[in-house]
């Protein structure tokens, strides 16, 4: 039996390099350490076995044995990690199907969910695998603005991505991601669209966000709405990632600083009881993601392989 669970692993790995990672057969047994030969056989099975669709029909053990470890380190209420697509492959995409398929875990609830969401890359690329169906009990909502400095919309929003493949009533957050000073955020907060939207994302029952890095390539900086004087006096506090527009430090704390009373959105608390589910994976973000558990920011995680080890190191 444990011969045929291996050979399972095996063939799924190898599926999921091939479908998924778009890798040759003969990168995927140098990859896998294998002959072509073998390589061509475990893919062939892992299409026979129905082992890969678009996403994993098996989970893989090493992948299983990571998620227990996680919870158990970090004291988490769920994990999911994702096979490693290789070395140089994009993190986000390692993560994208495994962190569909448990929103599409919570979509599938009778019951009717209020789900918030954050913004970046890892979360767009979650959508993007998500199965388009109408799904109107739901509401889904936004926890932070997404206009840029400039006026346009965030490449990377989530909501209107989401809200399109699933016609569900969706709440974006009508501000701006960076005001200019602290009245015009005061004045954006004040009015009455922004604060129901505020409501609906303090009382969400599931909430998705990425975890963005605090070195210099953050996405803050690199999508326009700090400085990189800005971002240097962040990281001299301390600064190791960013959830939804807030700063966070090696401990998960919450850094103060000019930016952070220009942020429009609603601030992640430590320790909320509903799940907090943070998906962000490659290794420019661990410290990020450390910090984010460590503080309780987040109490589950969608990651891959890599970067869960790295996280139990």
């Amino acid at each position: 039996m444990s011969g045929e669970v291996t050979l399972l692993d095996e063939a799924a790995r190898a599926g999921w390099l091939y479908y998924v990672a778009g890798m040759t057969q003969d990168q995927i047994a140098t990859e896998l350490g294998v002959s072509r030969q073998r390589a061509q056989r475990l893919v062939s099975k892992a299409m026979a076995e129905g082992l890969v669709r678009v996403r994993l029909g098996h989970r893989i053990g090493r992948c299983l044995e990571l998620e227990t470890d996680l919870i158990r380190r970090f004291g988490l209420q769920q994990a999911r990690v994702a096979p490693d697509l290789g070395a140089g492959s994009d993190p986000a995409r390692a993560t994208a199907g495994t962190a569909a398929a448990l929103l599409e875990s919570y979509l599938s609830r009778p019951e009717p969910l209020t789900i918030a969401f954050g913004t970046g890359r890892a979360l767009s690329s979650m959508v993007a695998e998500i199965a388009s169906a109408p799904n109107e009990r739901h509401k889904i909502v936004s926890l932070i603005g997404n206009i840029a400095p400039d006026g346009s919309a965030s490449f990377y929003d989530v909501i209107m991505r989401l809200a399109d493949k699933l016609h569900a009533p969706h709440y974006p957050m009508p501000a701006p991601l960076i005001s200019e000073t602290p009245e015009e955020r005061a004045l954006f907060h004040a009015l009455r669209p922004v604060q129901a939207v505020a409501q609906l994302a303090k009382e969400a029952d599931v909430v998705f966000v990425g975890i963005g890095q605090m070195g210099d390539d953050a996405p803050l900086y690199k999508d326009g709405f700090v400085t990189r004087a800005q971002l240097s006096e962040m990281q001299a506090k301390g600064a190791v990632g960013e959830i939804v527009g807030g700063v966070i430090d090696t401990t998960g704390g919450y850094i103060e600083t000019p930016i952070s009373a220009l942020v429009g959105g609603v601030r992640v608390e430590p320790g909320r009881p509903v799940p907090v589910i943070g998906v962000a994976a490659g290794p420019t973000k661990i410290a990020a993601i450390r910090a984010a558990l460590i503080g309780r920011i987040v109490n589950s995680l969608v990651t891959d392989e890599p970067t869960a080890a790295a996280l139990l190191a």
